[in-house]
């Protein structure tokens, strides 16, 4: 999967491989990344890259993620998400519309179709993580327009899984 993430002030293309429930690798320039991560708590992981351990703070803000790591702080974004939220001159108001996974995942379950008709808090999606399953609910009532997962597909944080239109 490709990317385009900011980190702090930089923008780069970013291509994601996931390997695993809690791995995946990633290539940023002419840089290579294997990374693996464990929840330790809700806002905190373990993280290696290449063979170096760290424990990471995360949390998230309204358009990323907010990363701390040995003293060091770091502001991360989709910038190809922050975009078209722009774009589609709804702001903040178009994620409500969408069901995103909070980590890299693997879809185990989809339990709606296009045009089915969901209650806030309906399950959706059912993902597994760090060999923890996480099904993910409708944020209203609503029909669903779209789903762009199968049961086995590899998804990232920011990816839309389902896509939701509120009942007016």
């Amino acid at each position: 999967m490709e990317y385009n993430l900011t980190i702090n002030d930089r923008t780069d293309p970013v291509h994601v491989d996931i390997t695993g429930d809690n791995s995946f690798e990633a290539a940023r320039n002419q840089d290579a990344f294997e990374v693996s991560f464990a929840r330790i708590s809700d806002h905190k992981i373990a993280i290696q890259v290449n063979g170096q351990t760290f424990n990471a703070h995360v949390t998230r803000t309204d358009d990323g993620k907010i990363v701390m790591i040995e003293g060091r702080t770091f502001t991360v974004r989709d910038a190809d998400l922050a975009e078209r939220r722009k774009t589609s001159g709804k702001g903040m108001a178009s994620a409500e519309t969408e069901v995103t996974p909070p980590m890299p995942a693997v879809v185990i379950l989809v339990a709606v179709s296009p045009g089915d008709q969901v209650e806030k808090g309906d399950a959706v999606v059912t993902v597994s993580a760090m060999k923890m399953e996480t099904t993910l609910t409708a944020p209203y009532p609503g029909e669903v327009t779209s789903v762009n997962v199968a049961e086995g597909d590899k998804v990232m944080p920011g990816e839309i899984l389902v896509d939701i239109r509120g009942q007016a």
